[in-house]
């Protein structure tokens, strides 16, 4: 399976923008998938998941900000980042995982900056 992440870019501090990571075929309603983040000299930390069954979890500090939601038909799963703050600029990964797989897409720059 092979995972194309996109969406980042500059915006500004309270902006918004929408990550997107599509996958190569149909897996996302069988496996969970998250987004995770790495900023410079920190290690990489889980932003968000979905589960197969819908349910989601996140990091304390993007919760009522961020919403990760996925499209079954267009095999992708989403990041909408709102308020976007400072701290939240990192490369962002998405991650598809399940019982003995998991893969990593390549990351996307979000800077938040004024």
């Amino acid at each position: 399976v092979q995972l194309q992440a996109s969406g980042g870019g500059l915006v500004q501090p309270g902006g918004s923008l929408r990550l997107s990571c599509a996958a190569s075929r149909s897996i996302f309603s069988t496996s969970a998938s998250g987004w995770y983040r790495q900023a410079p000299g920190k290690q990489r930390e889980l932003v968000a998941a979905i589960f197969s069954g819908g349910s989601t979890t996140y990091a304390d500090s993007v919760k009522g900000r961020f919403t990760i939601s996925r499209d079954d038909a267009k095999n992708t799963v989403y990041l909408q980042m709102n308020s976007l703050r400072p701290e939240d600029t990192a490369v962002y990964y998405c991650k598809i995982f399940g019982l003995g797989y998991n893969y990593w897409g390549q990351g996307t720059l979000v800077t938040v900056s004024s």
